[in-house]
């Protein structure tokens, strides 16, 4: 990657306030088109980022931090640099969803500068050559129209498992390692094999190791054009295998690429840009449209997941110090119950109006953030008054994980949402880059989590899913069955590699990768050891 611009000086300008301001606003009026047009070529997750970030280029307050700066007689170059990076610690310091907002910013403003000063904005370099990409960190307009004839991976020494990079590189299939603390020590000519899948790259392979690589990329390919089955494992045990989406428009690439169902649909779309709570009406059409997609077939839909990391206006905007331990969630939804109340009501209407029109959807309704057997039984109860046939719960938390035997008795089903379960049971802010080590689902404290619940669903017949990043991972995803998970949920670009792996083992297969994972002492020797325990570990080696 190209370097960032220099920071400008803070010098005075020879300019009128009045120039300089309608340069800013040019560059940044600019810049949010540019974005807005990325994000119509590229589609899908990618066209939601970009729009979030040309408004964000937009955002009012940074309109007049600019203005402020600039009637103090800045030029538009420092107004900008100072009232973004002044914006981007305000966020940073909120952690959680913002927190990871804040890194967008830095391209935002690295966009607007190259504007105002007429240069080229640094980005990805063209070799003329099929090349691995080293960064820092990726924008997400540059991960969003990646030439994938040219980019056969991405590598940086930033982000996390839910950072914008990774997540547009699972959407678009790219083979992505992120928070690779030496990758910087890799040199512009060097040969690497970035496993994806292990979390390695292997810098100067030899000559075996490079045709063991090809092997398995060629058995990659070999298995994204199997044909499409359910979801099982070798001795025909059924996982069936779901997907993780933020819009009902996504519904339609989701079976194409073998979704059994929805495992996780994301309702925040339809608040998180609104000024207020949409109605009934507005969230009936949407939810119809999801299930009418999916007739036949499980919906697991999550109620509104918002709070003090995802403020809203007619939610909970108050300040707190740590966010991710905040009002969130269920809690912020019983402080504001008038909307999860509108919810459920959209839910129900919607499934009643598919059902009328034909065979409708197995609709599913879960909240997230539960943390207690009161909140659980709270909340199914009050989804069962609005007719919603299956409440369940998101095991989020290690005290819900613990509990899951208390929990599943009032609940129909537990999904583990493994992102957030992790940031909690190892104390780390999943969108820190300097913790990014620590954010890994293979570690036994987590996977030891997900065996409770596992058994808790098992004895007492309750399904148990997995909706986090975790379930995407080949071979993690066997070692969550053999903990006990019944189903895994995914981005759908992440189906076929998933499917391949679980009909590579019985049963019996995954519990052994569990029992061998849960003896290690951390997540690296935990993701060795399931590798070595693994029927499939000998045939990569030859």
């Amino acid at each position: 990657m190209s370097e960032p611009l220099p920071a400008p000086d803070d010098a005075p300008s020879a300019l009128t306030p009045a120039e300089e301001t309608a340069r800013a606003r040019a560059a940044v009026s600019a810049v949010a088109r540019e974005l807005e047009a990325r994000g119509a070529r590229a589609g899908g997750a990618a066209q939601d980022v970009l729009e979030a970030q040309a408004m964000i280029a937009e955002d009012p307050t940074l309109e007049t931090e600019i203005d402020d700066r600039i009637a103090r007689g800045s030029t538009a170059e420092w107004a900008v640099h100072d009232a973004f990076r002044s914006f981007r610690d305000t966020l940073a310091a909120m952690g959680g969803y913002l927190g990871e907002r804040a890194a967008d910013l830095d391209d935002v403003a690295q966009r607007v500068l190259a504007r105002l000063r007429g240069v080229p904005t640094p980005g990805v370099p063209d070799p003329g050559h099929p090349f691995v990409l080293v960064a820092r960190d990726l924008a997400p307009a540059d991960t969003a129209l990646l030439d994938l004839g040219q980019v056969l991976a991405v590598v940086t020494s930033e982000g996390g498992p839910t950072s914008h990079t990774a997540i547009l590189a699972r959407e678009k299939s790219i083979v992505a390692i992120v928070g690779v603390q030496d990758a910087g020590a890799l040199a512009d000519g060097q040969t690497v094999i970035v496993d994806a899948a292990a979390g390695v790259v292997t810098a100067d392979p030899s000559a075996d190791e490079l045709e063991r690589a090809r092997r398995r990329a060629d058995a990659r390919r070999a298995a994204a054009s199997a044909p499409l089955t359910p979801g099982a494992l070798a001795d025909d045990t059924p996982v069936p295998l779901l997907a993780n989406l933020g819009k009902a428009e996504g519904a339609d690439e989701a079976v194409a690429l073998g979704a059994e169902g929805v495992g996780l649909f994301r309702t925040e779309f339809l608040f998180l840009s609104a000024a207020a709570a949409p109605t009934i009406a507005e969230q009936r059409v949407a939810y119809a449209r999801l299930l009418g997609s999916f007739r036949g077939k499980k919906v697991v839909v999550r109620v509104l997941d918002a709070g003090a990391d995802k403020p809203l206006a007619f939610l909970n905007d108050a300040h707190e110090e740590n966010p991710a331990l905040g009002l969130r969630g269920l809690r912020a939804l019983r402080a504001s119950e008038d909307i999860l109340r509108e919810q459920l009501t959209a839910l129900a209407e919607a499934d009643a109006e598919v059902r009328a029109s034909g065979e409708g959807a197995d609709l599913w309704v879960m909240a997230p953030m539960v943390s207690t057997v009161e909140e659980t039984a709270y909340f199914t109860a009050i989804a069962r008054d609005y007719g919603i046939r299956t409440a369940g719960v998101m095991v989020e938390v290690p005290s819900s994980a613990l509990l899951a035997d208390r929990i599943l008795t009032r609940a129909d089903f537990a999904s583990i949402g493994t992102n957030d379960l992790t940031q909690y049971t190892m104390a780390a802010d999943r969108l820190l880059g300097s913790v990014a080590s620590f954010q890994d689902a293979w570690h036994p404290a987590v996977l030891r989590l997900v065996r409770e619940v596992g058994a808790a669903g098992r004895a007492l017949g309750k399904p148990v899913g997995i909706c986090g990043e975790a379930a995407a991972d080949p071979l993690l995803a066997v070692v969550l069955v053999g903990l006990g998970a019944t189903s895994l949920s995914m981005a759908p670009t992440a189906l076929a590699d998933v499917r391949a792996s679980l009909l590579a083992h019985t049963l019996d297969d995954a519990r052994r990768l569990a029992d061998a994972a849960l003896a290690a002492d951390d997540a690296a020797s935990a993701r060795a050891a399931a590798r070595a325990a693994s029927p499939t570990k000998k045939e990569a080696e030859q």
